[in-house]
């Protein structure tokens, strides 16, 4: 086995890139309607959620030192699982897409050139840092994310320093809605995760710090947007920062933000087609995701990415339910037969059940008592399988 290289730093300093993200402001912007106090209630309970099962599907990962679709093989069957790495690939061509459309449409707010001109500079960036590779990155990434650090810094004493709210309340999302909205984002990351935790030379201590890390930037991300919205009336991040005379340290804010996010879903991507077959190049595969991401942020409208999120949501939280039911309840491994067929329709239950519950408001959001009914009935139909081995 290749010997495992990453220190909790290093792990720290990937989620922190992740977090940093246009997408993540844009959709604490949907915050606002709720007022400051509700909306940052329903972004800590989300995170709080979502960070837990992000940890626990990092942490199987790290400690069988499995990339996170190689460790669906393990609840799935080394063929069911390709189902998961299909639709993992495809969330994550999706996710490329709006990264790169988000960040090329605010780019070109501070700079107008044509958005698609700044599709191209970013894709062909993600594509650099992709051939660097996440090993040699090393002070490249430390000095993106220092950076970027402080110029979110700024961004945040711009957006509430103004102190007053210009908008609150009004027609909106429901509190339940809004905690599943901020649960999204971390459950998006769930079948990433482990793609960096394998290679953890501490994978408990990585995988902690990797979900403590993107939590608390994650929720100061969503407050960026929420308080943009109620404190300045403005939504629009590229506005804010050509206001605050931010200009070009803003334009590179948005541009390596993209960057250091969108190459985690590029790079996975690819790790996540070496599992469908030995013979794929992964590397290649996360070029060729970034150059379809790129076209589609050209020519496709990505504007809205909310169905989009609850989709994954319906697809991965049952998932990694049964992941967590069968590695850390049931201490089960189903790897060397082809299909596990229990699990996977249990799966489908999940995932029925969870487009089921976005019909009803629950205060926790929907993807809580989804994966707890879903490993509730791998842990009853575990037993029930017992019973009749007797």
């Amino acid at each position: 086995m290749e010997e495992k290289r990453t220190s909790v730093f290093e792990n720290g300093l990937i989620w922190f890139g992740a977090a940093v993200s246009i997408a993540e402001i844009l959709t604490g912007t949907y915050f606002a309607p709720l007022g400051f106090s509700k909306g940052l209630l329903a972004i800590l309970i989300g995170h709080i959620i979502g960070c837990a099962m992000l940890f626990l599907a990092g942490l199987i990962g790290g400690k069988v030192s499995k990339s996170a679709m190689e460790t669906a093989k393990m609840s799935f069957g080394s063929k069911g699982a390709m189902l998961f790495s299909l639709l993992n690939i495809i969330q994550l061509v999706g996710w490329t897409g709006i990264m790169i459309y988000d960040g090329a449409l605010a780019v070109n707010g501070i700079l107008d050139i044509g958005s698609w001109i700044w599709c191209v500079v970013i894709g062909a960036l993600i594509i650099l840092w992709i051939l660097i590779g996440i090993r040699n990155l090393g002070k490249v990434n430390t000095a993106a994310m220092g950076a970027l650090f402080v110029l979110t810094v700024i961004l945040s004493f711009v957006i509430f320093g103004n102190g007053s709210a210009l908008h609150t309340g009004g027609d909106g999302m429901t509190f339940g809605a809004a905690v599943e909205l901020s649960v999204a984002m971390p459950l998006s990351w769930l079948p990433l995760i482990s793609d960096y935790t394998r290679e953890a030379k501490k994978p408990v201590k990585a995988t902690a710090v990797s979900a403590l890390t993107y939590g608390l930037v994650s929720c100061w991300m969503y407050m960026i947007g929420m308080g943009a919205a109620i404190f300045t009336g403005e939504s629009d991040i590229a506005r804010i920062m050509v206001k605050a005379g931010l200009g070009i340290a803003g334009l590179l804010t948005v541009i390596f933000s993209t960057v250091t996010t969108t190459f985690l879903d590029a790079y996975s991507a690819g790790i996540s087609s070496e599992s469908l077959s030995v013979k794929i190049n992964g590397k290649w595969v996360a070029v060729a995701v970034t150059v379809i991401g790129t076209v589609g942020a050209i020519f496709l409208p990505l504007a809205d990415i909310t169905d989009f999120l609850y989709f994954i949501g319906s697809v991965f939280a049952p998932m990694i339910a049964i992941e967590i039911a069968d590695f850390f309840i049931l201490k089960q491994n189903t790897e060397a037969s082809a299909f596990n067929m229990c699990n996977l329709m249990i799966w489908l239950v999940g995932f029925v059940v969870y487009r089921l519950l976005m019909q009803v408001d629950i205060v926790v959001g929907n993807t809580l008592p989804d994966m707890l009914i879903t490993i509730a009935l791998c842990a009853a139909v575990s037993k029930i399988k017992r019973k009749d081995r007797k």
